[in-house]
């Protein structure tokens, strides 16, 4: 497929319908209150989650790779220009344990680079849909009026002069508090991938940075919804990411302002040498 906006426009629907709907069986999964144990519970949503996008993408582009976190790569989506990259249940732990915090990615890459991004938030009633190409980029915002916004903020507003950093609600690295301290900021915890980089978007944060255990399913949409906005994204020595590789490893993560990034990879960088 080309990359143009015109094609990403009618593969979207597509995307924001099945992620969605994902997030949507998650939902009721979790209400159901058959799975107290929330270990099991995680499983049981991660497979089902799977199971359907899976069923989903197979048959509506059976021609197309796909790199999904809970199945076994066989190494396939290599040979395909075009390959979705999905994380059913991002933040398990979150998910699991009642909170709301945890999301449904859908991602799209296009000779290894993030084209179309999809992350579903389900307990906040909000989705995140969003395509880059070369002739532009644009992001909506879907859900009712609430608590959440339904409008992103853009990379190109301001930042404050006390930055606030997202980062794991469950453990964060000492580097990570150290560029907090070199940026003047203050650290706000957060669950999934996703889910962090729609605080910022939401407003509710202006900088991500991540090192170690991130896979290609927990970046691909978050990236793409991101860039639309307007935001930086990078590895956290300010280079792009490459997607569909054959080691999805992909550690590294840097989100915020355009105007911010070199102080915040500059300050990544005299963190991490500590």
């Amino acid at each position: 497929m080309t990359t143009t906006l015109r094609d990403l426009r009618t593969v979207l629907p597509f995307a924001v319908r099945i992620a969605e709907a994902t997030g949507q069986r998650l939902l009721r999964l979790r209400a159901s209150g058959r799975w107290t144990e929330p270990a099991l519970l995680g499983d049981v949503g991660d497979q089902a989650a799977d199971a359907y996008l899976q069923g989903a993408l197979q048959q509506a582009r059976p021609d197309d790779g796909l790199l999904s976190e809970e199945t076994a790569d066989d190494g396939e989506r290599l040979s395909r220009r075009t390959t979705w990259i999905v994380d059913p249940l991002d933040g398990t732990k979150e998910y699991s344990t009642g909170r709301h915090d945890w999301a449904v990615h859908v991602g799209l890459a296009v000779d290894g680079a993030p084209v179309l991004g999809v992350v579903a938030l389900p307990s906040l009633g909000r989705t995140l849909a969003a395509i880059c190409a070369g002739d532009g980029a644009e992001l909506v915002v879907h859900g009712r009026e609430g608590e959440w916004p339904t409008a992103a903020v853009l990379g190109d507003t301001p930042s404050p002069a006390r930055p606030r950093l997202v980062t794991s609600r469950s453990h964060t690295p000492p580097w990570v508090e150290r560029v907090a301290a070199e940026l003047g900021g203050e650290l706000v915890p957060c669950g999934s991938v996703g889910c962090k980089v729609a605080m910022l978007l939401f407003g509710r944060g202006d900088v991500y940075v991540h090192d170690m255990g991130l896979k290609e399913w927990d970046t691909c949409a978050p990236e793409v919804v991101a860039r639309a906005a307007g935001w930086s994204v990078a590895r956290l020595d300010g280079t792009p990411h490459r997607y569909n590789q054959r080691d999805p490893r992909n550690d590294q993560l840097a989100v915020c302002r355009p105007a911010a990034a070199t102080g915040v990879i500059a300050a990544v960088a005299r963190a991490r040498a500590n």
